[in-house]
C-alpha cells in the first residue's frame, strides 16, 4: 500500500512538471514581435490593359462607277497595289462608241462655226447666229468630256498604295454601278481604338501636358507586344451613354505590315496616379471578395478595417480609400493575431518597405 502511494505522487509530480511552462518560454511568448509600417504617399504610375480594335489609317470600297461586264482582272486578293494602278476593267466597247459619237458631232459643230464665222465676218449673216454655232460647239466638246469620262470609269484604280483585299466579284460578272468589287487597305499606319472609362479619362486630361506625347504599347492576339510604340493622338467628341466610355485612337507605325485592318488586341497605357497610399499585397486578406488590413492604434491593439483598392502593381496595391498616411497596419504575421488583440510591434518605414518588394514608380 505504501508503494503504491509513492508511486501515485511521483507521478503527480512528473505531470506537473510536464504541464507547468518553464519561465523562459513564458518569456520568449510575450516577446514576439510583429513588423507593422505606415502606407507611402507618393505619384505613380500604373499600366492598364483596354481591348481595342485595329483599323488601317485607311480603309475603303472600291465600286463599278458604270454598268457592264467584267472584262479583266489585273492584281489578286491580298496583293500590294501603287496609287494609279489599274486593278479592273469593264467592257468599255459601249462607252468607246458614245465617245467616237460625240468627237464626230464635235468636228461637225466645229466646221459649222467656222462657216458662219466666215460668212458673219463678211456681214452675210447676223451676229445671233455665229453666237448660236459657238453655242452649239461648246456643247459638243462638253459631251465629248463626257463620253471621255464614261470610258474612263470602266478602268478601276487604285485611289492610293495599299492592300486589294477579297474579291466580291469574279471575271465575266455582269456588274451594276456602284456594285462592291473589292476594298483596298492602306496598311502603312494603323489607327486603334480603345474605350477609356469616365474616371480614367478625367485623370487622363487632367495629368496631361500639352504638346507631350502620350505613347502606349499593344499587346497583339498572340500575347505578344507589337514592337513599335503608338501615340495617343485624338479623343472622341462623345461619351457612350451606355457604357459610360470615351474612344480613344493610337497611330501605331507599321512598317513590317504586320497589323492588319480588323485585327483586336490591347493597348496598355500608364495611367498616373498623384498622391497615392500604396501598401504591399501582403498586407492585406480577404474576407467575402473584400480586402481587409489589420490596423494597429496608439495602444497596440489589431483592429481589422475594409479597404478600398484603386489599382494593383506588381507586390503592391493603390489604395483608394480606408487608410489614412499616418495609420499604422501589420505587414506580417497576419494569420497569427487576432482581432482585438494587444502587440509588440516594431515600426518599419514605409520607403524601406517598398523598395524591398522592387516598386517601379516615378
Amino acid at each position: 500500500m505504501k508503494r503504491i502511494l509513492m508511486l501515485m505522487g511521483v507521478c503527480a509530480l512528473v505531470c506537473q512538471t510536464s504541464c507547468t511552462p518553464t519561465n523562459g518560454e513564458e518569456k520568449k511568448e510575450h516577446e514576439t514581435t510583429f513588423l507593422v509600417s505606415s502606407p507611402m504617399k507618393m505619384d505613380t504610375t500604373i499600366t492598364k490593359d483596354y481591348v481595342s480594335l485595329v483599323h488601317s489609317i485607311r480603309h475603303i470600297e472600291l465600286r463599278a462607277q458604270e454598268k457592264g461586264y467584267l472584262q479583266k482582272i489585273f492584281v489578286d486578293e491580298g496583293q500590294f497595289v501603287k496609287k494609279g494602278q489599274l486593278l479592273f476593267q469593264i467592257m468599255p466597247n459601249l462607252y468607246q462608241a458614245e465617245l467616237e459619237k460625240a468627237q464626230a458631232e464635235a468636228n461637225f459643230a466645229k466646221i459649222e462655226y467656222q462657216n458662219t464665222k466666215s460668212l458673219a465676218d463678211r456681214n452675210i449673216v447676223a451676229p445671233n447666229e455665229l453666237a448660236m454655232a459657238k453655242v452649239k460647239l461648246d456643247k459638243a466638246k462638253a459631251d465629248v468630256s463626257l463620253a471621255n469620262v464614261h470610258l474612263q470609269f470602266t478602268q478601276i484604280r487604285a485611289p492610293f498604295d495599299g492592300i486589294i483585299d477579297r474579291f466580291h466579284v469574279r471575271l465575266g460578272s455582269l456588274v451594276d454601278e456602284g456594285e462592291l468589287l473589292t476594298e483596298l487597305a492602306d496598311n502603312s499606319k494603323m489607327w486603334v481604338y480603345y474605350n477609356v472609362p469616365e474616371a480614367e479619362y478625367l485623370d487622363y486630361q487632367t495629368n496631361e501636358k500639352k504638346g507631350d506625347e502620350v505613347k502606349v504599347n499593344l499587346l497583339m492576339a498572340n500575347n505578344q507586344l507589337f514592337k513599335y510604340q503608338g501615340v495617343v493622338e485624338t479623343i472622341e467628341a462623345n461619351f457612350n451613354h451606355e457604357t459610360g466610355n470615351i474612344a480613344f485612337r493610337a497611330t501605331f507605325p507599321n512598317p513590317d505590315g504586320l497589323l492588319r485592318h480588323g485585327e483586336t488586341g490591347n493597348v496598355r497605357m500608364g495611367i498616373p496616379l498623384k498622391n497615392t497610399l500604396l501598401i504591399p499585397q501582403k498586407a492585406t486578406f480577404e474576407v467575402l471578395e473584400k480586402k481587409y488590413v489589420y490596423v494597429v492604434d496608439k495602444n497596440n491593439t489589431i483592429k481589422s478595417r475594409e479597404i478600398t483598392i484603386a489599382a494593383e502593381l506588381p507586390h503592391i496595391y493603390a489604395v483608394q480609400s480606408g487608410l489614412a498616411e499616418n495609420d499604422k497596419i501589420l505587414l506580417e504575421g497576419l494569420r497569427l493575431v487576432r482581432e482585438n488583440e494587444k502587440i509588440h510591434s516594431r515600426f518599419v518605414a514605409p520607403g524601406k518597405v517598398l523598395s524591398q518588394l522592387e516598386l517601379y514608380a516615378e
